[in-house]
Parts: C-alpha cells; sequence; structure tokens
C-alpha cells in the first residue's frame, strides 16, 4: 500500500515563482507547503529587481542633475536652494561632490546608497513569511532533497515529507566558473551589500546585472570594466540598441571589452587583484575588486531529481512545452528553476500561476513568451520586447523594420537625453508589431504599450491613431511606424 500524502503540493523554492503557485492552489483548497533554503521571498524582492532599482533610480536622478545646464539648472547658492521646499537631494542617495576627475559629475554617496538600499529589504523575508501562514500555507525551513517519487527530505528534519505533486522553483545561482582565481568574484548579492565603494572594479562577464550594478558603481566614482567572452555583449538583445547602450556606458568611463578571455584572477600584495586575460594577446589589469558578470544558471545542485524518477542531461531536466517532467508528471518546474529561458520576476510569477492552474484544471498549457517585456534598468535604460530582426528572419516573419535616432524629438529634448533610439519590427500584412527595442528616457515604462499591443492583438493603425496624454513619450509614438 502506498504511504499517503501529507500536502497535495510541496513546493520548493519561496521566490516569485514557489510563492504565486502555492498562493493559488492553497485558494483552490489544496494543501499545500513551501521548501526554502533562504530566506522566503527570493532573488527579486530580496537580492534583485527591487534593490537594484533603488540604486538604480539615484543613477538616474544623478544623471539628470549632471545635464543641468542644460536644463538651465544651476547648481549655485544663488540660483539653485537645496532646501525641503525646493529640491531635495536627499543626503542617503545622493551628494554633489567631490566632482568626477573628467567633469564637473555628480558622485552617487555609495556607503550612505546601500544603506538606503537595504531599508527596501529589511523585514520583507519576515513579512512574507507571515503572509503565507495568515493563509494557510506552511513554510519548511531547509534544503529539499528528492528521495523517491513523491517524498522530500528536508535538511534537520527527520522524517521525509509527501505530496501528490511537486514544483522545483528554486531560483537561479550564478554561473560557475572554471579559470583559477573564479572563486576571488563578488556576486550580485556581495555587492548588494558592499558598504564601501572600491575604486575600480572588474567585472567578469558583461551581463544584464554587470551593466546595471556598473552603472551605478561608475556614477559613485568608481572605474569600471567588463570584460565578456562572447563576441557581443548582451547577445539576446538587438544588436543595434546594445552599440547604443554600449556607447553610453562608455561616455560614463566604463570600458566595456568582448571577444575577451580571462585566464586567472590573483591578489596582489596591497589588496588588489590581477587579473590575467587574452584580448588578442595576453594582457593583465590589476583593480580593487573583481565581480561576476557571466550571467546565472539554474539552482538544482543537490536536488537528486534522479531520485524523483527525472530524467536529465547532465544537470539540465528534460522537460515538456508546459516545464512538467515527462518522466514524473507529478514535477514541475518554473522561475530561473527552468533553463534555457529569460530569468525575469515577472516571468516566474506567471509561469508559477500558469503552473498552479494546469494542477488545479488537470490541463497542460504551455507558457507564452512571444510578448514579454524585459529591461536593463541602466541610465539610460535598455528595453526590449519581441523578436529580434535575426529572430524574426529566422521564423521565415516578413516585417520591416523602422530604426529612429531619436535625440532630436521632443520628448529627448525636453530632458536634454543624450542617447534616445528606437527600432520597430512590422509585420505590415498583419498590421502588427513584431518587436520592439528601445534606448533612453522612458523606455522601461514605454516598452510595456508595445507588450500589450502584441499580446492583446492591437494593430499598429490603431496604436498610431491612439489618443495619448501630451506632451509625453507615448505622444510621439505613432512616428515609430
Amino acid at each position: 500500500m502506498s504511504q499517503p500524502h501529507e500536502y497535495d503540493l510541496i513546493v520548493i523554492g519561496a521566490g516569485n515563482a514557489g510563492q504565486e503557485c502555492a498562493s493559488v492552489a492553497r485558494a483552490a483548497g489544496w494543501r499545500v507547503a513551501i521548501i526554502e533554503s533562504r530566506d522566503v521571498g527570493g532573488t527579486c524582492p530580496l537580492r534583485g529587481c527591487v534593490p537594484k532599482k533603488v540604486l538604480a533610480a539615484a543613477s538616474e536622478a544623478a544623471d539628470l542633475v549632471r545635464r543641468a545646464d542644460k536644463l538651465s539648472l544651476r547648481l549655485g547658492p544663488q540660483a539653485l536652494r537645496l532646501e525641503p521646499q525646493a529640491l531635495r537631494l536627499e543626503p542617503q542617495a545622493l551628494r554633489l561632490g567631490p566632482p568626477a576627475p573628467d567633469s564637473n559629475l555628480p558622485v552617487l554617496d555609495w556607503t550612505a546608497l546601500i544603506a538606503r538600499e537595504r531599508t527596501f529589504v529589511d523585514g520583507v523575508a519576515a513579512a512574507m513569511k507571515e503572509d503565507l501562514a495568515r493563509r494557510g500555507i506552511e513554510v519548511i525551513e531547509g534544503r529539499a532533497r528528492f528521495v523517491d517519487r513523491h517524498a522530500v527530505a528536508v535538511s534537520g528534519r527527520a522524517e521525509p515529507v509527501r505530496a501528490r505533486k511537486f514544483l522545483v522553483a528554486t531560483g537561479s545561482v550564478p554561473r560557475r566558473l572554471a579559470f583559477p582565481g573564479a572563486d576571488r568574484l563578488l556576486t550580485s548579492d556581495d555587492l548588494l551589500e558592499l558598504g564601501a565603494l572600491p575604486p575600480s572594479v572588474a567585472f567578469v562577464g558583461a551581463g544584464v546585472i554587470a551593466f546595471e550594478l556598473g552603472h551605478v558603481m561608475a556614477r559613485a566614482g568608481a572605474r569600471v570594466t567588463m570584460l565578456e567572452s562572447a563576441p557581443r555583449v548582451l547577445a539576446g538583445h538587438d544588436a543595434g540598441a546594445v552599440d547604443w547602450l554600449v556607447q553610453a556606458s562608455a561616455a560614463r568611463g566604463i570600458d566595456v571589452r568582448s571577444g575577451v578571455e580571462v585566464q586567472s584572477i590573483e591578489a596582489a600584495p596591497d589588496g588588489t587583484h590581477v587579473i590575467r586575460f587574452v584580448e588578442g594577446t595576453p594582457r593583465e589589469l590589476r583593480v580593487h575588486a573583481v565581480a561576476h558578470g557571466a550571467g546565472r544558471t539554474a539552482d538544482l545542485e543537490g536536488l537528486d531529481l534522479a531520485a524523483a524518477g527525472i530524467e536529465t542531461d547532465g544537470m539540465q531536466p528534460h522537460l515538456d512545452e508546459a516545464h512538467c517532467s515527462p518522466s514524473n508528471p507529478d514535477v514541475w518546474f518554473a522561475g530561473d528553476a527552468v533553463p534555457g529561458k529569460p530569468q525575469l520576476s515577472a516571468l516566474a510569477t506567471y509561469e508559477g500561476r500558469l503552473v498552479a492552474r494546469n494542477l488545479i484544471r488537470d490541463e497542460h498549457a504551455a507558457p507564452d513568451y512571444r510578448s514579454v517585456p524585459s529591461v536593463v534598468f541602466t541610465t539610460p535604460a535598455l528595453a526590449s520586447v519581441g523578436a529580434t530582426e535575426e529572430e524574426a528572419r529566422a521564423r521565415g516573419l516578413t516585417f520591416e523594420t523602422r530604426v529612429n535616432d531619436m535625440r532630436t524629438w521632443r520628448s529627448a529634448r525636453t530632458y536634454a537625453e543624450e542617447f534616445a533610439w528606437a527600432k520597430v519590427l512590422v509585420d505590415r500584412t498583419a498590421d502588427r508589431v513584431v518587436g520592439a527595442h528601445l534606448v533612453g528616457h522612458g523606455a522601461a515604462d514605454f516598452i510595456n504599450t508595445f507588450a500589450l499591443a502584441m499580446r492583446y492583438g492591437i494593430s499598429v493603425t490603431s496604436l498610431a491613431e491612439g489618443v495619448y496624454a501630451y506632451p509625453t513619450v507615448h505622444s510621439e509614438l505613432k512616428f515609430l511606424f
């Protein structure tokens, strides 16, 4: 006789995907438990999108102040009074001095900024745990490991726990790098808790995290270098948009290099780090800190998926289009635990909700990724949705490409923007947007309009003829087509 199940659903991981799936299942009357080895909440609210957006907002403010002269704003006692009644530049986030060596730039106070960022994180995990308990979702602390098809052992717990269904939502970890000295790399978690800004930092890898944190650190006064092994950085984004972002990064003193093979990192006697790499010829770089910027992979180590009858290719589970294991259809995956797909918090929430609905309704719907927007929160931001030109051609789509240098447009000139650019791919036959890629002021919000149009089939004609608040970035939408 089979053993009774203690739960209808056990979720492994209390991040966006795990909490959403657990909440929907519990609302349907299921007995649900979440197993979490770290903090309830996961990467996004504690170590990812929320704290990094606090830093990005300060970076945007610093960049706006840097353009003060173009905005007819004088940073002098007779022209601008830094008082609460006028303009309050909070000392916890932005200090006007000392100037950067190359120009009269405002400099972010890194130590105070990190302290402010922590106020957005402190207490969040405990509050989320209490909220789950109020809704009748049990939180089991410890690391899970499958022991058979319907049971997991939990560290610190004597007996395994059993369930009819499982969701693996364990999130991601920094990609493992194999060169000597890779253990010296600071992770994004480390950087978000770094109390003092190093004078210089090098990112091994030029992924999204490297660009986002690199832009903030550069505006705080650090000399930032990125060393990317691929022929071009941010390969998953539109090449033209990335070129603009690289130019904007260079304008802030960030040295972005591609086609670089890092061979080793060694500690120097003076406390700095020596990076030895090949960029055509052997080179070396001495910096005060080295950071991981080479992306993240699904955190599946130690789960013993084989014990659950889940077939794998190395560490990667074999999953169907709905992120279910064909060899054990009672185990599903969502969020960053799914290898080979975009690692986005909103996407994790969507996937967790979809898995819960599939389980409750006994369905097998696959996620639709065609209209998922993504943003690189640099200054300026890079935002994308839909296909790049390369992807559209590979799919055999018939489309037109409209490229706009928007620096002379009223929306950009209003804020004295130095980088404003858009590329929109349009299927003229279907009158639909195929893809959109933006760089500049408002891009992070503007991209949602394109995502909405793609998801719900709003035509290009309707977008162009829409009535929008004026003057705004959105009011110039019709000129992009």
